[in-house]
Order: structure tokens, then C-alpha cells, then sequence
């Protein structure tokens, strides 16, 4: 159960990725973060009577508030990196680095998975690895945004693996994400307030909005994995999220997928597998 939890957090996070991607490449990212966290913010209210677990504990509301802060940056870093240079290449990168930060704090907390999981583990990172290969040009022909893409796709996995630590560390309800949205844009609505966004562009709203929302959907469903796996497997395996956002990026923006980046897709299918028997 957790492993297929997780893998639809995964699916679900690889799309919100693509939609808040797409909607950067003609608005301030601010403007875009802004609509997006209103939008996950009604949805983890909505989700309270279901995940709410009671009366938010103190614990939670702090946790959710690092949440948040750890958020910004990562999504933050993440669509302008979209914006900027392949999804392809960035997607990938901030997922290898947002699956070895809960690795390592999986692991410093006593957790030992069996032999095959742990097999299972490397060949997801070495998937994610594989599947960010790419050439050194951006979308327009040019190597400087891949290099810039690259260094937000590295701050926007930090953020997203203590995104990852700090939900596991919570009692695993919606009110920490309550929290961390809530916090999330009381820190963009005063960046906002000293620096004025650019207006949204015309028909990119909806792309937020529904970014935002698919987003907290696979937070939600990412804690309900971790009820019934361990953290260092349900990351992982929520970290396959690029392989939506490209799939997506194929799709719709015609990005061409090489040879070894459909190796890194199998790859991490038999890894899911093997995390699954183990």
C-alpha cells in the first residue's frame, strides 16, 4: 500500500511540476508560487475533517511553519529552473537530491531495509541519474541556462528532502501542511509587498492554480505512505516524479528523450519493484 501511495504522490508531483513549470516561462515566478500556494492551502483545509487528526499539536505547527520555509525554496528555485532550461535535465537533478537528504536522516534514525530494498534504492537514484543526461543546450540553444537550471534544480532538491524530513517528523496529519502553506505565502506576500511581481500573463492562472492543488494532493498522499513504509523508501520512491514531468515535457513541449534516459525510466521501474518485495 505504501509503495503504490507513493508512487502516485510521484505521478501527481511530476505534473504539478510540469503545469507550475510551464506557467513560469511567462510570469514573474513569485506571481505563479503566490496563486499556486493559495491553491494547496484550500486544499489542505479541505482535507482537515479526513487528515486533520484532532486539535493541531505545537509540534505540527512548527514543523509545518519549517515546511514551509523549506518549500519556498524549493518550489521557488524549481519552476524558475523549469522555466529556464530542459525540464528534462532539472526535474531530475532536484529529485536525486531530495531523495538522499530523507536516505540520510531515514538511516540516522535506525531504519535498515532488507537487502532488496536497498538494491531497489540505488537503482531509483541511479534512474534519476540517467534519466537527467542530456545535452549541454537549454530549450533555446543556449548551455548558460543549463548551467543556471542546474544550480536551482540543487537548491530546489535541499528544499524538497527537508520537505520530506519535516513531514516525517510530524504526526503525519494535514494540519502540518496547513502550516507550511499557510507560512509559505505570509513569506511571498511580504517579498511581494517590497518587491512588486509583474502581472500574471493571460491564460496562465489556471496552470498555477491547478499546480498548486495537484501539489498539496501528493503531500497528502505522500503521508499517507509514510503510515505504511518507511521513510526512506516512500521519499525515494516519490522522487520518481520526474519521470511524469518529462513524459509531460515530451508530450506537449517536444523535448526528445536520448537512449539513456529510457534506460533510467527502466531502471527505475525495476527499482520500484524491488522496493516493493522488500
Amino acid at each position: 500500500m505504501g509503495i503504490a501511495l507513493a508512487l502516485a504522490a510521484a505521478f501527481i508531483y511530476g505534473a504539478a511540476d510540469f503545469l507550475g513549470g510551464l506557467a513560469t516561462k511567462r510570469n514573474d515566478v513569485r506571481v505563479v508560487v503566490l496563486l499556486s500556494g493559495g491553491a494547496g492551502l484550500i486544499i489542505a483545509i479541505l482535507s482537515l475533517p479526513v487528515f486533520g487528526n484532532g486539535a493541531p499539536l505545537e509540534r505540527d505547527l512548527v514543523l509545518g511553519a519549517g515546511v514551509g520555509l523549506a518549500g519556498v525554496i524549493g518550489i521557488a528555485a524549481l519552476y524558475r529552473g523549469l522555466a529556464i532550461a530542459r525540464m528534462s535535465v532539472v526535474a531530475p537533478i532536484t529529485a536525486v537530491i531530495a531523495a538522499a537528504v530523507p536516505i540520510a536522516y531515514g538511516l540516522l534514525r535506525g531504519e535498515r531495509p532488507s537487502v532488496g530494498a536497498i538494491v531497489g534504492i540505488v537503482l531509483a537514484l541511479v534512474a534519476v541519474a540517467l534519466v537527467s543526461s542530456s545535452s549541454d543546450e537549454d530549450v533555446a540553444g543556449q548551455p548558460e541556462p543549463k548551467r543556471t537550471g542546474i544550480a536551482l534544480a540543487l537548491i530546489s532538491g535541499l528544499g524538497f528532502g527537508f520537505v520530506y524530513v519535516l513531514l516525517a517528523a510530524s504526526s503525519r496529519g494535514a494540519w502540518p501542511l496547513v502550516a507550511s502553506r499557510t507560512t509559505f505565502l505570509i513569506v511571498l506576500g511580504l517579498t511581494a509587498l517590497i518587491w512588486r511581481p509583474a502581472k500574471l500573463a493571460s491564460g496562465t492562472g489556471r496552470l498555477a492554480v491547478t499546480s498548486g492543488a495537484l501539489d498539496m494532493g501528493a503531500n497528502l498522499l505522500y503521508l499517507l505512505a509514510l503510515r505504511h513504509t518507511l521513510v526512506s523508501i516512500a521519499a525515494v520512491i516519490a522522487s520518481l516524479y520526474p519521470a511524469s514531468t518529462v513524459m509531460l515535457a515530451r508530450m506537449v513541449l517536444h523535448e526528445r528523450l536520448q537512449m539513456v534516459q529510457w534506460i533510467g525510466v527502466a531502471c527505475a521501474l525495476v527499482g520500484v519493484v524491488l522496493m516493493a518485495r522488500g
